[in-house]
C-alpha cells in the first residue's frame, strides 16, 4: 500500500504541490455528485498557533465541491473543559481559527447529545461515534501529527478515534488505562484536586483517591503532583482503544469512501488539545496522503526518528497504535512503501 508524500519546502508552492499530490493519491476519486462529506478536522484550541493551516482546508473544501460533494467541517466536542467543549464554543473557535469557508458542524450535537453506538473490536466491544460522522456519506480525514503524552503520538488513528466520538466514547476510550496513587508519596496537599478542571480527587484522611467514573485519565493532576506521587498504569491499552474506536468510525461508511491528508508539520511533543503545546521538537516533514489510516501514520513515523522522539517522550511505543489496528482488521501496511511526488 503506498503513501504518497510531499516534502515541506518554503521554497516551493506547497497548495501547487498538493494539487499533484491529491491527483496522485486519488484523494477524491471516490466522491460522488451530493455526497455529504465530512472534513475531519481539528480546529485548534484557542491560542494554540500549530493547527493545519486555514489556506490548505480551504483548497480541499473546493476540491470536494468540484468532485460534486457538499463539504462540512466537522469535529467532535470534548470530554474535558475548554474552549470546545459545546457546540458554540466550539464553532466560535473554528471561527476566530480561520475555518469559515463552509458550513462547521459540530459532529455530536450542541453538548455531545448525538452520537451512535456502533460494534466494533478489540480492547473495546463498541464505541459512541459521533452522529454527524456516522450519518455523512464520505470523509476526507485531515491531521496534524504531533506527540501525544498518553499515546505517543497523535495521527490519522487518533483523529477518527478520539475526533470523531462523542464525550463517552472519548470516557471509554481514556477509562481503559489506569491510575495509581503511591500513597506513601501523597502528602495531601490537594495540588491534583486543584488543577483537575472537575475537581475529581478527593483528600480522605490527608491522602489523595481518584475514584470517579468521571475522571478521564488526563495527564493533569499527574504532571503537578509535586511528590510525583501519581502515576498511570496500562498505558499502551489506551492505545488498543484508539484502534477500537477508529474501527468503530470505519464502519459506518462504505469501503473506498474516506480518505487520509496528514500534515507533519509543527511538530510538537504534545498535543493541538493544548493552547501552549510546546515548540517544535524536530524541522518540519511534509504532507501525506493516502487511503489508509494505517499507512500513512506508519509513513510518518517511518520518516522520523520516533523512538528517540515520540517514544522517548512519552514512555510508550507510537507503533502500538498501528499494530493494534492491523490486528483487529484495519487495512494497512506498517511498513508502506513512500512515494514522493
Amino acid at each position: 500500500m503506498t503513501v504518497y508524500f510531499v516534502p515541506w519546502d518554503a521554497n516551493q508552492n506547497l497548495l501547487l504541490e498538493t494539487e499533484r499530490l491529491y491527483e496522485k493519491a486519488g484523494t477524491f476519486n471516490d466522491i460522488e455528485k451530493d455526497d455529504l462529506v465530512a472534513v475531519k478536522l481539528h480546529v485548534g484550541e484557542l491560542g494554540n498557533p500549530g493547527y493545519v493551516q486555514p489556506f490548505f482546508v480551504h483548497h480541499i473544501i473546493q476540491k470536494i465541491k468540484d468532485a460534486g460533494g457538499k463539504p462540512f467541517l466537522t469535529d467532535s466536542n470534548t470530554y474535558y473543559l475548554a474552549q470546545r467543549h459545546n457546540a458554540y464554543d466550539h464553532i466560535q473557535t473554528a471561527l476566530m481559527n480561520g475555518f469559515n469557508m463552509t458550513p462547521f458542524i459540530a459532529a455530536d450535537g450542541l453538548r455531545s447529545e448525538n452520537s451512535h453506538t456502533i460494534k466494533t473490536r478489540g480492547i473495546l466491544k463498541e464505541i459512541q461515534i459521533s452522529g454527524a460522522i456516522a450519518q455523512a456519506d464520505a470523509m476526507i480525514v485531515i491531521s496534524h501529527c504531533k506527540g501525544h503524552e498518553l499515546c505517543g503520538f497523535g495521527g490519522a488513528i487518533k483523529n477518527l478515534a478520539m475526533g470523531c466520538t462523542s464525550r463517552e466514547g472519548k470516557l471509554q476510550q481514556h477509562r481503559t488505562v489506569n491510575i495509581e496513587i503511591n500513597q506513601t508519596k501523597c502528602i495531601g496537599c490537594a495540588t491534583c484536586k486543584t488543577a483537575c478542571p472537575n475537581n475529581l480527587p478527593q483528600i480522605i484522611n490527608k491522602k489523595a483517591h481518584i475514584t470517579s467514573p468521571l475522571c478521564m485519565r488526563c495527564p493533569i493532576c499527574k504532571s503537578e503532583c509535586p511528590t510525583k506521587a501519581i502515576h498511570f498504569t496500562n498505558q499502551e491499552n489506551l492505545c488498543k482503544a484508539l484502534a477500537s474506536a477508529a474501527l468503530g468510525v470505519l464502519e459506518t461508511f462504505k469501503p473506498n469512501k474516506i480518505s487520509y491528508v496528514n500534515f507533519a508539520k509543527d511538530i510538537t511533543q504534545h498535543c493541538d488539545c493544548l493552547p501552549n503545546p510546546g515548540a517544535p521538537i524536530i524541522n518540519d516533514v511534509g504532507i501525506f496522503a493516502a487511503n489508509s489510516p494505517v499507512s500513512i501514520d506508519a509513513a510518518f513515523l517511518k520518516k522520523i526518528n520516533y523512538q528517540q522522539l515520540f517514544n522517548k517522550l512519552s514512555n510508550i511505543d507510537c507503533m502500538t497504535q498501528i499494530t493494534e489496528a492491523i490486528n483487529i482488521g484495519i487495512p494497512g501496511n506498517p511498513n508502506p512503501t513512500i512515494q514522493q511526488i
